[in-house]
């Protein structure tokens, strides 16, 4: 259960309990959560709060190129570094109310504020935006997964907030699992998208092509691991002459 949400603590939520009852968590586990990737490049995102939780959504953020705010009349000396720097705008005050959301395509709030996070959250939503109050599942519209990143491969690994320290443990065993010979293959195979498209006329015929190198034998994964990146070009090169291709010179 998250922390800011359970029974006997005082009621953080729009529902205002008083005292909570769980009556806002009751079906997070049946909630089917619809799973994408989020491209921020260039997108006005905006972090309230500049505590520890802060700095970690701001550098989430900014690892996707977003166009990061922060909100927060005071913050901690990481992220006023990236204020100094430039990486962050930094607005050195408290949330100002609907206008603050102009322009805005993603708001996570991370305040220890009740009425600030409720009225965040409803102001967000009468714009259907997307918003994340930490740590409190009724004042969200979307969640935030357990990420593995390894070059271009990213992993996302949800429990629905039933329990932040199995996704930790599943992201490590993940990580091990999905290593950089994966994230190599993913390169490779991208380098020859640009030719697939071009001299394979329909999309049976692609999914034949890549799917001929991944699961093909040997083993292009086994091969990267031995560190024998030659031979998975020349997987990839046949795989281009059974279907007709010219293989452009390397």
């Amino acid at each position: 259960m998250p922390a800011a949400a359970y029974a006997g603590k005082e009621c953080v939520c729009q529902f205002r309990r008083g005292i909570c009852d769980q009556t806002c968590v009751q079906d997070m586990l049946a909630t089917p959560f619809y799973i994408a990737c989020l491209k921020l490049h260039g997108r006005r995102c905006l972090v309230v709060g500049g505590g520890a939780i802060g700095l970690e959504k701001v550098e989430g953020l900014l690892a996707c190129d977003g166009d990061v705010t922060l909100i927060a009349p005071e913050a901690g000396p990481e992220l006023e570094e990236l204020a100094r720097e430039g990486s962050i705008a930094w607005e050195r005050r408290d949330y100002g109310g609907p206008e603050d959301l102009e322009g805005v395509f993603m708001v996570i709030a991370c305040t220890d504020d009740t009425d600030v996070n409720i009225g965040l959250y409803e102001d967000a939503e009468r714009r259907a935006m997307l918003v994340n109050v930490v740590d409190v599942p009724p004042l969200c519209n979307f969640i935030l997964p357990a990420i593995v990143r390894t070059g271009p491969l990213a992993i996302a690994i949800s429990t629905a907030g039933a329990s932040p320290a199995l996704a930790k443990r599943m992201k490590a065993e993940v990580s091990e699992l999905f290593g950089d010979a994966y994230a190599t293959l993913a390169v490779m195979l991208n380098d020859v998208r640009g030719w697939a498209k071009g001299t394979l006329p329909t999309y049976q015929d692609r999914k034949a092509f890549f799917e001929a190198i991944v699961n093909g034998d040997p083993d292009p994964i086994a091969l990267l691991r031995a560190g024998d990146t030659a031979a998975v070009r020349e997987l990839i090169a046949a795989a281009q002459r059974r279907h007709g291709g010219t293989v452009a010179a390397a």
